[in-house]
């Protein structure tokens, strides 16, 4: 089963006043930590930028075999940069990444992937039933053909395109706990103190 990483990089950081995907943790960008990470898991990864100067300004910072897309409806949101990767991806299943996820974890990623034979979507869920759409499975093909259906509708939410999927299976984070017992793969950077605290948890060695 050929495997994809589809890593949104496309959104907008007015917190940061600079694109969040380059920021810096502990002397590393943002965007190269969630590539290193994806890699271990699948075949290809997909990055996808807003625009062609934004996709310009992650060329050097990552490998040579890195595969970009740019929003084919420009930055409106991650229905849309979903929509793009699918369109380019070329595995049975991809997962959908945050580009500010720095602890995405290569476990989870690979549990997620290996549940997922026969089902549309994979898709974690919180004790409160909060989902995370994009730290999950979904099978290619199925996905691509919701988000276009999602977005001609004028939708910008992952959940308009889950909603249309037939076979998803949630993954309680309760389970996830055994592999990944603080749950970092879902810290996300969303404010400049969570560079600090992200920054703590490398020095606690918490990040793996």
């Amino acid at each position: 089963m050929r495997r994809t990483a589809i890593v949104l990089a496309g959104g907008v950081s007015k917190r940061f006043g600079q694109d969040k995907a380059l920021v810096q943790i502990a002397g590393k960008p943002l965007i190269s930590r969630v590539y290193e990470r994806a890699r271990e898991a699948v075949e290809e990864v997909i990055v996808v930028a807003s625009s062609d100067g934004q996709r310009e300004s992650y060329t050097s910072l990552l490998p040579s075999e890195t595969r970009f897309a740019v929003d084919v409806e420009g930055s409106r949101g991650p229905l849309v940069g979903a929509l793009t990767g699918l369109m380019n991806a070329r595995g049975e299943y991809s997962i959908l990444l945050p580009s500010d996820t720095p602890f995405v974890s290569v476990h989870v990623m690979k549990l997620l992937f290996d549940i997922s034979q026969g089902l549309d979507a994979v898709i974690p869920r919180w004790p409160n039933g909060y989902i995370e759409p994009l730290q999950a499975v979904y099978r290619t093909n199925a996905a691509l053909t919701a988000s276009r259906v999602a977005t001609t509708k004028g939708e910008t939410r992952l959940q308009s395109m889950i909603s249309m999927l037939r076979r998803v299976r949630y993954v309680s984070t309760i389970a996830i706990r055994g592999i990944d017992p603080h749950l970092v793969t879902f810290f996300n950077i969303n404010a400049p103190t969570d560079l600090k605290r992200a920054e703590q948890l490398i020095e606690k060695k918490m990040d793996m």
